[in-house]
């Protein structure tokens, strides 16, 4: 490992302090600030316009990040093997969310979706949460069942037919991009847990000619491929949204227009302080701002599978899945949201992780990272992974 580790007390042998890795640290928080920053600039006009304040959105944000904030410090504080133990009732737990929020006075709908659950100040949509504590017993089901999950394809379809359980629900509501996140995710973990390449084949067979068949089956889904395929065709209707988007990324060249001149932030490009803040910061700062966002989430997705990596040769296997989980997830979110700014998929709906406006995507994002610092952590102080001798030093 790079990080510094923690000092040991010569008497216990215990550490006296945390082990923060820098190399998860230094891009959330990059990220974090970058996030505020763009979620002000592309919903100044908006918030002024609606609601008569400025900085309305800037407010929720930095709230949410300082809830997001106490929820890392939670994630940190409670040792892996807690979740691990109580994994069972994760996933009780993740499908009692699923059910709650389709049910008939406690879901709450938004542009035709029942995704949220309101919760005070906020919506909370609980998908976020539900992901995580699905993951996190898959992760923990490839430890109990291993020889099982290697040895026996029935045994790896046990975990998939969770996963397609909980994808029904989410699909009801209906939440396909979170959905595929869901599966995709999902399947990258129990491979990473050594299930047989021949196994993969048929739910993945499955799995695309499922997607494929939803996909056009529903008008409104139909509708955004096409829309995807050929924005131009339809640019004040369908393609509205992606069209906006691409005139966002082309205007801002290599450097960008500069922070708050962006034009397509004033009402032509739709939820640009959420789904699409991606294309307001590409046009604020250019191909440098697009390198440079792209290139944290590289390094933290790198060090997440890294993390996993060091606690898998420590022997904390557990810990490794869901290192891996945490990192797989991130990175395939993030290529997503970016891929459908870009025009290269079709609208999903999903935020782009710590920058895109939103209390849940931020709660359980930075709750997560903080489980992967508790990873690090763990790893770090078991020593049974070689350290660096500057890491070693008191």
């Amino acid at each position: 490992m790079s990080a510094a580790t923690m000092a040991y007390a010569r008497s216990s042998g215990r550490p006296r302090r945390l082990v923060l890795d820098p190399w998860v640290a230094g891009p959330v928080l990059a990220l974090l600030l970058i996030g505020l920053v763009m979620v002000a600039s592309a919903s100044i006009g908006i918030s002024e316009r609606e609601l008569g304040e400025p900085f309305y959105y800037l407010q929720r944000q930095s709230m949410f990040v300082a809830l997001g904030l106490v929820a890392a410090l939670v994630g940190v504080t409670i040792p892996t093997q807690v979740w691990e133990k109580h994994s069972i009732w994760l996933l009780v737990g993740a499908f009692v969310l699923l059910i709650l929020v389709l049910t008939p006075g406690l879901g709450h709908e938004v542009n035709g979706s029942t995704r949220w659950i309101r919760l005070g100040v906020m919506n909370f949509q609980v998908s976020e949460l539900a992901r995580v504590m699905l993951l996190t017993w898959i992760a923990s089901f490839a430890v109990r069942r291993a020889d099982e999950l290697r040895r026996d394809f029935k045994g790896f379809m046990k975990p998939v037919g969770v996963l397609c359980a909980a994808m029904v629900l989410l699909l009801a509501e209906p939440d396909f991009g979170a959905a595929t996140v869901l599966m995709a995710t999902g399947i990258a973990v129990l491979f990473v847990a050594g299930v047989r390449l021949r196994h993969l084949a048929v739910p993945l067979a499955l799995g695309i000619g499922g997607m494929v068949l939803l996909a056009i089956s529903s008008n409104y889904r139909l509708r955004r491929i096409k829309a995807f395929l050929d924005p131009w065709a339809d640019p004040y209707d369908s393609g509205f949204q992606l069209t906006q988007s691409l005139i966002a990324i082309g205007r801002g060249e290599w450097l960008g227009v500069g922070l708050g001149s962006s034009v397509q932030k004033l009402f032509y490009l739709p939820e640009a302080h959420t789904d699409f803040v991606f294309a307001v910061m590409a046009e604020e700062f250019g191909l440098a701002g697009v390198v440079l966002v792209i290139g944290l989430f590289v390094v933290l997705v790198g060090r997440a599978l890294r993390i996993g990596r060091n606690a898998a040769e420590a022997g904390f296997e557990f810990q490794s899945y869901l290192a891996s989980a945490i990192g797989i997830w991130l990175g395939l979110q993030a290529f997503v949201n970016i891929g459908v700014n870009m025009g290269l998929l079709p609208t999903k709906g999903l935020t782009l992780p710590l920058f895109s406006y939103g209390g849940s995507s931020m709660l359980v994002t930075l709750g997560w990272l903080g489980v992967l610092l508790r990873i690090h952590h763990e790893t770090a102080v078991s020593g049974r992974v070689v350290m660096p001798r500057e890491a070693r030093r008191q």
